[in-house]
Order: structure tokens, then C-alpha cells, then sequence
């Protein structure tokens, strides 16, 4: 790299999806990016992702993130990154849920590779209806809330489970709560959610039938009133069930959560960044048309419940900014309040993403750069330093 010509800020360009599940507005009001499309903005996406890479400048020039640092990893991210990861290790995101994603689990490490090559051998099309591993990387996720952010994460207490479909009596399924109850475990759990999700036919048609009438004359509940809701947007599905088998959760601004591989999770609604390891694999539990294994989604399921009460994470303040424990190496994730000359230090390829307000970003050579509301910057591992002035919050994706 010829260090005359370095650059140090690279503003980016970002693809932002059009699933069917996201808001029209959220991301327009936030952050005055005009949906002049007038698509749903689901998820706008910063990182060098295939499926959705970003766009840097260079000397005035549109340039796919990807390519960038493919001229010299370990000068962009880093030779411990490079050596390890072989790309930039993170997707990051914000993602504006009108309407509730499918509920899924995530493999870890070692089941995404041995699901991949098993896929890979058979001979399963990448693109197949039936296709449950996209690539070999696990696939945990932070959230950290933008507005009031409405999601599932994370079995409830069994007890809790039990007392719920009791309370209900569902004749349908009063067989498969008794043998939970007789068996209040990990592995009770295991077989009544097995069961639940298996039902099909006329004995899905009844239990689903017996639900919505209960969750209709119920909706004083805030529990049976989202079943209901969901009920609209997803008719006649399974994981209509699963409110009341994993913990609901409403993130307030400014709080975050983390998605861990083999844990069963949904987001509902509301607007949040969101930051993972790169990787498509998705094993899903209900809340969509899209093809779900059931027995995979088993093997890959802890049964554990998760207290309600621990979901939400406890920043550590150092260095100015509310730095949140990831326990992979992937990525890592920072929040700064509105900052005058603040000075970081990276190590890695870092994107910071302007929440709430304009920053500006200075290098001791004399660049600078200024980023509006809404947009991001990379920093390449070997800006080393650099002081941020913010007149909001900012947000640091780093590894």
C-alpha cells in the first residue's frame, strides 16, 4: 500500500432490503433517508456481505467494500483478522420490523460445519427450498434497541410454560402438557415443543382454532393480545404458540440484548441496529411459509430456560462509550454519547454508524470527514487513531 496516498475514512454506501416483514417508515423518520421506492425498509446493511455489500468512496470513486479490502487484508483488518477470519468477520445493521420475523435458531460453530458439509456432499442446492446451511460460520447476534423493540428470546422457565397451558385448557393438547408436566426438564421441554411444532392436519387445525379463541376473548393480556395480533399477520401457523413458550421481551431505546447460537428467538416489532457473524444459516420454528426441519432444528436447539430477567445487557463504561461483553470474537460493539474530540484507538476494521446526530472523525495527517445522521464510515485497522466529535449518539462495529 503506497502510504502517500493512504486513506484513512472511507464513507459508505448502503444497501437496505426490501424484505416483506419491514417498516415503510421507521427508517425514513429516524434518519431522513427518503423511501422514494415507497418499499418496506427492512434492513439497511453495512459491511462486505455478498448478498448486500457496501459501497465506500474512493478518491471520488464507487468501490465495493469487499474489493477494498481484498487488495490487502491485513493492512484493513487487521493481521489477527486476516489470519483468522479471512474477511471482515461481522455484518452490521439496522433492521426496522413492521411485522414479526420467523422464529429461529442459529447453529454454533461445529454444528454449522458439520450441517454445510453433510448439505455440501448430498448434494443440496445453495438456493433449495430445503436448504438449512448457507455456509460454515454460526450466526450470534446483539440488538441494541432504537425505539421500543418487541422480540422472543430464549425458553421461559418450564414451570412457567406449564402454568401458561393450563391456564388455557386446550382439550387438543392437554395429552402433550401432561407429559411435560411429568417430565419438567430439559428434556421434557425438548419433546413438548417437538410435539407442538409436529402437530399437523386436523389435530394443528384444532389446537390452532382452540388458541385463537382463547387469545380473542383474552385480549386484556398483553401475552394474548400479541398472539392475537400475530394470529393476523401469520394465520394458521404453529408458532402462534411460541409467546407462550419462550420469554417476550420489549427493549427500550438505548437498551440491548444478545441472540446466542441455539437459542430460539423472534423479533416482533420495532426498530434497532443489530450486529452478527457473517452467516445465513436460519433454523426456523413457525412464523413463516419457508421450509422448516424439524428434527434439525432439535439437534440444534438447547433446552434451557433463560430468566426473563437477564436478557438485557449491562454495558461497561470505558473509554467514554458503553462497551457491551460479546463472548465470540467476531465482533464487538460500543455506543458513545455525543462526544467533543473523543480519541479511540482501533485494532481492527471498525464501522461507526451516526445514530441521532452528525460526527466528525479526525486523523492526525490532517483528514477529516463529515457524517450525517443515518450514515456510516469505515476505518480501516490502520488508521490506529483517530479523535470522534459527535453531536449525537454514535455506534462502533469493531472486532
Amino acid at each position: 500500500m503506497n502510504k502517500s496516498t493512504q486513506q484513512f475514512f472511507y464513507p459508505m454506501t448502503n444497501v437496505i432490503q426490501d424484505y416483506a416483514w419491514g417498516s415503510f417508515t421507521s427508517i425514513e423518520a429516524l434518519f431522513d433517508i427518503k423511501n422514494t421506492s415507497n418499499k418496506p425498509q427492512a434492513e439497511l446493511w453495512m459491511g462486505a456481505h455478498p448478498n448486500g455489500c457496501s459501497t465506500v468512496t474512493i478518491n471520488g470513486q464507487p468501490t465495493l467494500l469487499s474489493e477494498l479490502i481484498n487488495q490487502d487484508q491485513t493492512a484493513y483488518l487487521s493481521s489477527l483478522t486476516a489470519d483468522h477470519f479471512g474477511e471482515l468477520p461481522y455484518l452490521f445493521k439496522v433492521l426496522a420490523a413492521e411485522k414479526a420475523l420467523s422464529i429461529q435458531v442459529h447453529p454454533n460453530k461445529q454444528q454449522a460445519i458439520a450441517g454445510y458439509d453433510k448439505e455440501e456432499l448430498s448434494g443440496v442446492a445453495l438456493n433449495a427450498f430445503n436448504r438449512n446451511y448457507k455456509d460454515s460460520n454460526h450466526k450470534p447476534e446483539l440488538v441494541y434497541a432504537l425505539t421500543p423493540y418487541k422480540a422472543m428470546n430464549g425458553f421461559r422457565e418450564y414451570n412457567e410454560i406449564i402454568s401458561l397451558f393450563n391456564q388455557m385448557a386446550l382439550p387438543s393438547l392437554e395429552e402433550i402438557i401432561t407429559r411435560f408436566e411429568q417430565q419438567p426438564n430439559s428434556q421434557g421441554l425438548k419433546c413438548f415443543f417437538k410435539a407442538i411444532l409436529s402437530l399437523t392436519d386436523e389435530a394443528k387445525e384444532s389446537a390452532l382454532a382452540e388458541l385463537g379463541h382463547f387469545a380473542s376473548n383474552n385480549k386484556q393480556s398483553e401475552l394474548f393480545a400479541l398472539i392475537d395480533d400475530l394470529s393476523i399477520q401469520y394465520p394458521n401457523d404453529i408458532g402462534l404458540f411460541t409467546p407462550l413458550i419462550l420469554n417476550v421481551i420489549t427493549l427500550q431505546p438505548g437498551e440491548a440484548m444478545y441472540l446466542n447460537a441455539c437459542t430460539p428467538h423472534a423479533y416482533i416489532n420495532g426498530t434497532g441496529l443489530e450486529i452478527m457473524a457473517n452467516s445465513d444459516n436460519v433454523l426456523r420454528a413457525g412464523l413463516t411459509p419457508k421450509f422448516m426441519d424439524i428434527d434439525e432444528l432439535m439437534d440444534c436447539t438447547e433446552f434451557v430456560s433463560i430468566p426473563a430477567d437477564s436478557l438485557i445487557m449491562q454495558p461497561n463504561i470505558i473509554n467514554g462509550g458503553m462497551n457491551y461483553p460479546i463472548p465470540v470474537s467476531d465482533f464487538k460493539f460500543s455506543v458513545f454519547a455525543p462526544a467533543d474530540d473523543l480519541q479511540l484507538e482501533t485494532h481492527s476494521a471498525e464501522i461507526l454508524f451516526a445514530i441521532d446526530g452528525d460526527m466528525t472523525l479526525n486523523h492526525s495527517t490532517g483528514e477529516t470527514v463529515n457524517v450525517p445522521k443515518g450514515h456510516s464510515i469505515f476505518v480501516p485497522a490502520y488508521a490506529h487513531q483517530y479523535t470522534l466529535k459527535s453531536s449525537g449518539k454514535v455506534a462502533r462495529a469493531y472486532n
